[in-house]
């Protein structure tokens, strides 16, 4: 039991360092300044994003997305492009799997 235990703590504290990274990510490339968990800000909240896709394949195309900009699917104020000198595709991936997941 003590065991069970142990691994699942290790398991949620690895996954908490993780997504504070992932988070600190998205706050250096500015995510923040347009979106925010739970509310509509200039764009749409992450839980607005989630709910739209949920259990849709979109990584992929919203990484796309992130890096090209656009507009329309939300309303419409446009996204601008987030370039890799801004967000580093390892951090996007990641960025994008916490925001489908809020």
């Amino acid at each position: 039991m003590k065991t069970t235990l142990s691994i699942a703590l290790v398991l949620a504290l690895a996954q908490g360092a993780a997504w504070a990274g992932t988070e600190e990510a998205m706050t250096k490339a500015g995510c923040y300044a347009c979106h925010t968990k739970d509310k509509k800000l200039v764009g749409p909240a992450f839980k607005e994003i989630a709910a739209k896709y949920k259990g849709q394949d979109v990584t992929a195309k919203l990484i796309e997305k992130v890096r090209k900009g656009g507009s329309g699917t939300f309303g419409p104020i446009p996204m601008a492009p987030n370039e890799p000198d801004k967000i580093n595709d390892a951090d996007l991936k990641a960025a994008v799997e916490l925001i489908l997941k809020s």
